[in-house]
């Protein structure tokens, strides 16, 4: 299931590339913070209709057009919002890695759970 919050962030940061705008830029023409810019774009915190009208006028598209998923699913990632903070390529392996070892360990969680309603006795 694809979140939202990550979509509309991953947008954000793909027109803040594409017009070479800095968050602190972007968080002076909505009115906030750079910390309140940041924690927006990593997810941290939910960005409000208004802020999003603001940013949407400031990149001259559509409010719609930041809340469309990638047409690449993987594109959506979480850990996306910090892959352009890092420096090396090691350290984005090591956050894809990360991201990986995340995954498995929802996955088992999610096994262990239902492995536990599984042994229950059914009743017909």
């Amino acid at each position: 299931m694809v979140d939202i919050n990550v979509v509309v962030a991953n947008n954000i940061m793909d027109q803040m590339k594409n017009h070479n705008v800095k968050q602190i830029e972007l968080a002076n023409t909505i009115g906030v913070t750079k910390q309140i810019m940041s924690k927006m774009l990593n997810g941290s915190r939910l960005i409000s209709i208004a802020e999003l009208h603001k940013i949407a006028d400031y990149f001259h598209v559509k409010t719609d057009d930041l809340m469309k998923p990638s047409a690449d699913p993987s594109d959506t990632n979480v850990m996306r919002a910090f892959m352009g903070k890092v420096g090396s390529e090691a350290a984005r392996e090591a956050l894809r890695t990360a991201d990986e070892l995340a995954d498995m360990i929802i996955f088992h969680a999610n096994v262990r759970e239902n492995a536990g309603i599984m042994s229950e006795t059914w009743e017909m």
